[in-house]
Protein backbone atom coordinates (compact mmCIF):
# COMPACT_ATOMS: atom_id res chain seq x y z
CA UNK A 1 0.00 0.00 0.00
CA UNK A 2 1.31 3.69 -1.15
CA UNK A 3 -0.64 5.33 1.64
CA UNK A 4 0.42 5.35 5.13
CA UNK A 5 0.06 6.54 9.09
CA UNK A 6 0.39 10.02 9.18
CA UNK A 7 0.27 11.00 5.14
CA UNK A 8 -2.02 13.82 4.38
CA UNK A 9 -4.68 12.67 1.49
CA UNK A 10 -7.40 14.03 -0.46
CA UNK A 11 -10.37 12.13 -0.78
CA UNK A 12 -11.06 11.66 -4.73
CA UNK A 13 -14.86 10.35 -4.50
CA UNK A 14 -17.91 9.93 -2.22
CA UNK A 15 -19.38 12.01 -0.07
CA UNK A 16 -16.52 13.25 1.18
CA UNK A 17 -15.03 14.64 -1.78
CA UNK A 18 -12.15 17.13 -2.26
CA UNK A 19 -11.61 17.08 1.67
CA UNK A 20 -8.16 16.74 3.38
CA UNK A 21 -7.13 14.80 5.90
CA UNK A 22 -4.22 13.48 7.90
CA UNK A 23 -4.27 9.31 7.99
CA UNK A 24 -4.87 7.89 11.52
CA UNK A 25 -4.56 4.50 10.37
CA UNK A 26 -3.61 2.00 7.61
CA UNK A 27 -4.79 -1.09 7.38
CA UNK A 28 -3.19 -3.14 4.41
CA UNK A 29 -4.67 -6.22 4.96
CA UNK A 30 -8.01 -4.70 4.40
CA UNK A 31 -6.92 -2.05 2.06
CA UNK A 32 -8.16 1.03 4.31
CA UNK A 33 -7.22 3.66 5.75
CA UNK A 34 -9.00 6.25 8.70
CA UNK A 35 -8.54 9.45 7.98
CA UNK A 36 -9.29 12.45 10.05
CA UNK A 37 -12.68 14.09 9.67
CA UNK A 38 -13.52 12.13 6.87
CA UNK A 39 -16.73 9.42 6.41
CA UNK A 40 -17.68 11.01 9.92
CA UNK A 41 -21.17 8.78 10.84
CA UNK A 42 -23.37 8.95 14.26
CA UNK A 43 -23.70 6.20 15.96
CA UNK A 44 -26.33 6.18 18.93
CA UNK A 45 -24.56 4.26 22.10
CA UNK A 46 -26.55 2.57 24.73
CA UNK A 47 -25.46 3.18 28.54
CA UNK A 48 -22.65 0.92 30.25
CA UNK A 49 -21.13 1.31 33.33
CA UNK A 50 -18.10 3.37 31.60
CA UNK A 51 -19.79 4.63 28.67
CA UNK A 52 -23.31 7.48 29.78
CA UNK A 53 -24.74 6.72 26.41
CA UNK A 54 -25.91 8.91 23.61
CA UNK A 55 -25.52 9.80 19.91
CA UNK A 56 -21.52 9.78 19.03
CA UNK A 57 -19.56 11.15 16.03
CA UNK A 58 -17.51 7.24 14.89
CA UNK A 59 -14.46 7.77 12.01
CA UNK A 60 -15.24 4.75 9.57
CA UNK A 61 -12.62 3.46 7.43
CA UNK A 62 -12.47 4.62 3.76
CA UNK A 63 -10.75 2.25 0.43
CA UNK A 64 -7.45 3.56 -0.25
CA UNK A 65 -8.48 3.24 -4.01
CA UNK A 66 -10.43 6.70 -3.13
CA UNK A 67 -7.73 8.79 -1.67
CA UNK A 68 -4.49 10.35 -3.29
CA UNK A 69 -1.44 11.27 -1.45
CA UNK A 70 -0.69 15.09 -1.04
CA UNK A 71 3.31 15.94 -1.84
CA UNK A 72 4.27 17.82 0.91
CA UNK A 73 6.68 20.18 -0.87
CA UNK A 74 4.04 21.23 -3.86
CA UNK A 75 1.00 20.56 -1.69
CA UNK A 76 -0.82 18.88 -4.96
CA UNK A 77 -2.47 15.13 -5.06
CA UNK A 78 -0.14 13.23 -7.12
CA UNK A 79 1.05 9.60 -7.45
CA UNK A 80 4.54 8.18 -5.99
CA UNK A 81 6.92 6.58 -7.35
CA UNK A 82 9.44 4.21 -5.34
CA UNK A 83 13.19 6.04 -5.47
CA UNK A 84 16.11 4.65 -4.10
CA UNK A 85 18.49 6.82 -1.84
CA UNK A 86 21.58 6.38 0.48
CA UNK A 87 20.63 2.41 -0.23
CA UNK A 88 17.06 2.62 1.07
CA UNK A 89 13.98 2.52 -0.98
CA UNK A 90 11.63 6.05 -0.80
CA UNK A 91 8.83 7.40 -2.00
CA UNK A 92 8.48 10.11 -4.70
CA UNK A 93 6.11 12.83 -6.06
CA UNK A 94 5.74 12.03 -9.72
CA UNK A 95 5.34 16.00 -10.48
CA UNK A 96 7.80 17.50 -8.42
CA UNK A 97 10.31 14.32 -8.00
CA UNK A 98 10.62 15.27 -4.28
CA UNK A 99 10.96 12.41 -1.28
CA UNK A 100 7.86 12.17 0.52
CA UNK A 101 9.83 9.55 3.07
CA UNK A 102 11.81 11.08 5.78
CA UNK A 103 15.58 9.67 5.30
Amino acid sequence: MKIKKGDTVIVLSGKDKGKKGKVLEARPQDQEVIVERVNVVKRHMKATREFQGGIIEKTRPIKVSKVMLVCPKCNEPSRTKTKEVENKKVRACVKCNEVVDKV
